[in-house]
């Protein structure tokens, strides 16, 4: 199973200091079935809405850092509540949204939860969030500074061009030039041309000896 379901006792590890009891308190009020997922690229927190008399359901990536954790659980927390309001009559990323999920952040900013970079980079934004935090890209690069990581990742702007990198997923590209806000990679076994977000991980391979004259 890609899902491991979390006693709402067992919450507070996942959180940062002083901010279980608030969040237990939601979950409480609105009847959550919440679960701690195991690592999921494409998302880093899902909700659905009640149907036929079951329980809102929120789940959240279990590898995140703890404010990351909150705040994508505060971003799914913002569609139960939107959805309690409006049903489905409004886009799931809306301003009826984007209000919710700004007084959530506020309400938690304003009791000095977060360090002051990620304040900051929260406070940047809090009226009109984006859809997601891995849209992003200064909060992203802020998150991050709190992840407890392999040392042999790095983000891909890092590099420079004609790099060798390898993805998670076991695929190897050269880097090209940036593009715009992203940067060109071709996969070294098809040569297809892909592009990346400055702020994805990836894992760069040594540069290969170059062989002397009379090898």
């Amino acid at each position: 199973m890609s899902k491991q379901e979390a006693p709402l006792s067992a919450l507070a590890r996942f959180l940062p200091p002083g901010t279980y009891e608030p969040v237990s308190a939601y979950l409480n009020q609105h009847t959550v079935h919440l679960t701690v997922a195991r690592t999921r690229k494409s998302v880093l927190g899902d909700y659905r809405h009640r149907h036929r008399g079951e329980a809102h359901r929120i789940s959240v990536n279990g590898d995140l850092n703890t404010y990351a954790f909150l705040i994508t659980l505060l971003h799914e927390l913002a569609h139960l509540l939107t959805f309690e309001e409006f049903g489905n009559r409004v886009p799931p990323h809306g301003a009826e949204w984007k209000r919710s999920f700004g007084q959530l952040l506020a309400q938690f900013i304003q009791h000095n939860v977060f360090p002051e970079d990620i304040r900051s980079a929260l406070e940047r934004t809090l009226h009109n969030p984006a859809a997601s935090s891995c849209a992003d890209e200064v909060l992203l690069r802020t998150l991050r500074r709190y992840d407890a990581r392999p040392a042999d990742l790095v983000l891909i702007e890092s590099l420079p061009p004609g790099t060798l990198f390898e993805t998670p997923d076991g695929r190897v590209f050269q880097k090209g030039e940036k593009v715009r806000k992203r940067h060109r990679g071709t996969e070294v076994s098809t040569g297809r041309v892909y592009l990346f977000s400055p702020v994805y991980e990836v894992r760069a391979h040594p540069p290969t000896p170059s062989r002397k004259e009379g090898e």
